[in-house]
């Protein structure tokens, strides 16, 4: 069996380039992993169910929880929404012998690889152009004209640090970009 003694995979990418498609299939593919839900200030989606899709918390105990240091990393991700992964969920897959897969933005990702730099792989998936996750944003029909266009505006800046990750995966066809994702997580997996 896989030794999952802290080891972390990280996938991250611009809203939209598909990096939650893919921590998808990784997670069918190779049974160790396991989700870590992430918490947000935001209100919950239509489909969306606490402690499975996020944690859903207040604004306030959000900040009390950054003041007890009980993120591995948080961001305020849009303008009054936070983000962040919980120290706990973390522990809590570890403790259930899995290893934990960070679905997090680009910001998240880089300090989660600063404050555990070993045994850990990251993984940025990088949209074929900014047009075509412009009309991937748009058929999800979840964003207003003023929400895609600071996603947009947000994924040309987020591109700048792909560099910064230890893999990039260019997510032309999902299947292929998939593919590629079970390959690297497979070496990581063995190492």
């Amino acid at each position: 069996m896989t030794d999952v003694h802290q080891k972390i995979l990280i996938i991250t990418a611009p809203s939209g380039a598909g990096k939650t498609s893919i921590a998808q299939q990784l997670m069918k593919a190779f049974p160790v992993l396991e989700f870590s839900v992430s918490a947000t200030t935001r209100k919950p989606r239509a489909n969306e169910t606490d402690g499975k899709d996020y944690y859903f918390i207040d604004l306030e105990d959000f900040k009390q929880k950054i003041q007890q240091k009980q993120f591995a990393e948080w961001e305020m991700v849009y303008e009054g929404k936070y983000y962040g992964t919980l120290k706990s969920e973390m522990k809590r897959i570890w403790d259930s012998q899995k290893i934990p897969v960070l679905d997090v933005d680009v910001k998240g990702a880089i300090h989660v690889q600063q404050q555990y730099p070993q045994n850990t792989l990251s993984i940025f998936i990088e949209p074929p152009s900014i047009e075509t996750l412009e009309t991937r944003l748009r058929a999800r029909g979840t964003e207003s004209e003023e929400s895609l266009h600071a996603r947009i505006s947000k994924a040309a800046y987020e591109i700048s640090f792909k560099d910064q990750f230890d893999k990039v995966i260019v997510n032309e066809d999902l299947h292929i970009a998939c593919e590629k994702a079970k390959l690297l997580v497979n070496e990581f997996l063995n190492a």
